[in-house]
């Protein structure tokens, strides 16, 4: 038996009576595409790893229509049945898979294909409530560099920083252009600024990067807004616990409020990310970053 990604999967019960189970191949687990299958039935949309029996066939689709290759004989081999509406609503692995998938920059399509899965699974899980099996889990995770435990949410109410230092850490210089680059695959930073009251403070903000300068909505009272006018310094950092290697960015220069209409409408049209805070923050303010620095430590052999 042999299957490709968006194949059916059918069960005949011989027992009179019994019903008819069918499903989508959305995982392969060898490229020879020979069992086990990661199948989500049309019965539950639910997924689980199938090691199919005797009385098991593939009903192989292409463009839509279906052949007849494995087909039993007895089977017309006319269309797939439809599934189920699904529930409305993507889940928390779907969210963080999404995530990870476009800090990368990956399409779906690529996504898929480095996970050995169909493209429309994935489009079902980033966008629907869904629970992947294990092995389901653990291709996508290799395809994203990430982990198991992160993409289920492991250890996000666990403080940072507090693991063990690398045996030989490299600490090295990013250059501008790797700084500009890691900028745009963040969507929160930590703004520096002199508050009203004259004191130091550090806020976080939801942050976008367009046409190189660095972009948010504030309220004007906010502690935020006290940075238009001023140079300001603009952080970002990611850091790998596991691995004990992590890289931060540091921006510098001017910060101004955004006043003129069309600019203020290209904004709302092109930013991807809003105010965690919530609230009445119709406010832009724009950082035009003048220095770029940024460290990364790895492995000395990294």
């Amino acid at each position: 038996m042999r299957a490709h990604l968006g194949d059916q999967l059918v069960i005949e019960r011989a027992t009179t009576g019994a019903a008819r189970r069918d499903g989508e191949i959305v995982g392969l687990h060898h490229e020879d595409g020979t069992p086990p299958y990661d199948v989500r039935w049309s019965d539950t949309d639910e997924v689980t790893l199938m090691f199919p029996g005797p009385d098991a066939h593939i009903r192989h689709v292409e463009h839509g229509r279906t052949g007849s290759s494995d087909v039993p004989p007895g089977q017309d081999g006319s269309g797939v049945e439809d599934v189920p509406p699904r529930a409305s609503g993507s889940g928390d692995i779907g969210r963080r898979v999404a995530l990870e998938r476009r800090r990368l920059r990956l399409s779906r399509e690529e996504t898929a294909r480095r996970a050995r899965m169909s493209p429309g699974y994935l489009e079902y899980l980033e966008e629907r409530p869904a629970g992947p099996s294990v092995e389901t889990l653990t291709r996508l995770a290799d395809a994203l560099g990430s982990t198991v435990a992160a993409l289920r949410g492991g250890g996000m109410d666990l403080p940072p920083g507090q693991g063990q230092a690398l045996l030989h850490p490299r600490l090295r210089d990013i250059d501008a252009d790797e700084c500009r680059a890691l900028l745009d695959t963040h969507g929160v930073g930590r703004l520096a600024v002199t508050a009203s009251d004259g004191c130091p403070a550090v806020m976080p903000v939801n942050y976008d990067v367009l046409d190189d300068a660095i972009v948010f909505r504030t309220a004007p009272a906010s502690t935020p807004a006290a940075a238009a006018g001023t140079e300001v310094a603009f952080e970002v950092d990611h850091m790998d616990e596991a691995m004990s290697k992590g890289w931060s960015v540091l921006a510098v220069g001017p910060a101004s409020i955004v006043t003129e209409p069309d600019a203020v409408r290209r904004l709302i049209e092109q930013a991807h990310t809003t105010p965690w805070a919530g609230g009445e923050r119709e406010m832009w303010v724009e950082i035009r970053p003048v220095h770029l620095t940024g460290r990364r430590i790895t492995p000395a052999d990294g």
